[in-house]
């Protein structure tokens, strides 16, 4: 498996939540796709509609990307506050998991400090302030 790429929806916010991201990780974004990009007479965009995300991707390291979309509103809310998955970054230091934590943190809710962990780790776990849930560690062992 060469990767596994994080996807998410937002209700809106898409770009909004991404500029945050870039902040955080650096880099630029791979393509940006608006709904009125691939607006025709098969597909009708609504023209509150048209200047929402269809497709926005951030590089992560080597191989993966972070990639997320707005949800239409014919489609409903998602739920950004759900709480059944997580995104985990796995940091190369410390420093780059406390960069990563409290960047990325800010304005969000910790759920569990960045320190050491019981397992050996360097590790901690907050929602953004955009309702996604993530996990920065650091795990002096892993060697790869």
């Amino acid at each position: 498996m060469r990767a596994i790429n994080p996807w998410i929806n937002f209700n809106g916010n898409a770009q909004e939540a991404f500029n945050f991201y870039r902040s955080v990780f650096g880099g630029e974004f791979t393509r940006i796709i608006r709904f009125k990009d691939l607006a025709g007479p098969e597909f009708q965009v609504a023209k509150s509609e048209e200047n929402k995300i269809m497709y926005i991707g951030l590089p992560l390291g080597k191989n993966n990307v972070l990639i997320a979309n707005d949800v239409p509103e014919f489609m409903g809310r998602v739920s950004e506050n759900e709480n059944r998955s997580k995104i985990y970054v796995s940091a190369e230091s410390r420093e780059e998991a406390d960069k990563t934590f409290n960047g990325l943190s800010a304005g969000g809710e910790v759920e569990g400090p960045i320190g050491d962990s019981p397992w050996g780790t360097y590790a901690g776990m907050f929602r953004d302030k955009y309702g996604i849930e993530w996990i920065v560690e650091f795990d002096p062992g892993y060697e790869g």
